[in-house]
């Protein structure tokens, strides 16, 4: 269980695979244990680095501050501890919106870019979701009340339609020992609210890609290629927001195929 300590955090991540450093970033709410159905394509082609973002997972304490420009940075230092000048960044989310932060502040360290389900917006309706949904995990409500409204917006229609599908999703969500806490979680969305966009002009210049998803309700489809006009888009058929979940050996195929074209 690696860690590294920086001034404010001690940052967890893990380490698996051989080749050419590729670095994993989560999306909100997520950790590194968020990438573990694309590791098993991606760990024969690559050295995959997966930190636990803070306000997520084993990296403490949970309100040491944060912004999308500190998420960027810990990366950025996580890099350097590893000896590695630069690596293929790899977010998913708010994770490609982190991303997309160390391409543009750092773009001699950043090989290449992949946004998956994430684009450069600002969307109110989903601040508000959010907002919504931890209003609900700090009610009287059932524990499991909150991930109930949460999920349809991450896993597609068809996902439901399996018999025990969503009951097996919650269970697992619930009994993962690193769950991000309720307040952890409000540390992690007024970051997000405070995050000032003109601090990452764009596009980033080094190899970019998105990966959006056609079924995609947090980030929708059209109005991410607006947002991504003139880069590089690939759509995932059939996939949500989860689409590394929905597809991933699609998704590792989109990595390897863009990155041998280098």
């Amino acid at each position: 269980m690696p860690d590294l300590g920086l001034p404010e955090v001690t940052l967890h991540y893990e380490v698996t695979g051989s080749g050419p450093p590729m670095i994993l970033i989560a999306g909100m709410m997520s950790d590194s244990a968020s990438w573990g159905p694309l590791i098993p394509h991606l760990e024969a082609h690559f050295t995959l680095i997966c930190p636990d973002n803070r306000t997520t997972g084993r990296t403490r304490p949970m309100d040491a501050p944060a912004s999308p420009q500190i998420w960027a940075d810990d990366a950025l230092a996580l890099l350097d501890h590893l000896g590695h000048d630069s690596a293929h960044v790899i977010g998913h989310s708010l994770g490609g919106y982190i991303a997309w932060a160390m391409a543009c502040l750092a773009p001699d360290r950043v090989t290449s870019c992949t946004m998956i389900a994430s684009a450069p917006l600002g969307l109110a309706r989903n601040a508000e979701l959010f907002q919504t949904v931890l209003a609900v995990r700090r009610s009287d409500a059932p524990p499991d009340t909150w991930l109930r409204v949460f999920l349809p917006w991450i896993f597609t229609p068809e996902f439901y339609q399996t018999p025990g599908a969503i009951d097996a999703a919650i269970a697992q969500s619930r009994a993962y020992p690193h769950a991000q806490s309720t307040e952890a979680m409000a540390h992690q969305l007024e970051a997000v609210a405070a995050a000032d966009p003109r601090l990452f002009p764009g596009p980033p210049q080094v190899p970019v890609q998105a990966l959006l998803a056609e079924k995609d309700l947090l980030i929708p489809l059209e109005e991410a290629r607006k947002a991504l006009s003139g880069m590089p888009v690939e759509v995932l058929s059939g996939c949500g927001h989860a689409a590394h979940w929905d597809a991933p050996e699609r998704v590792a195929d989109h990595l390897r195929r863009f990155i041998d074209a280098l």
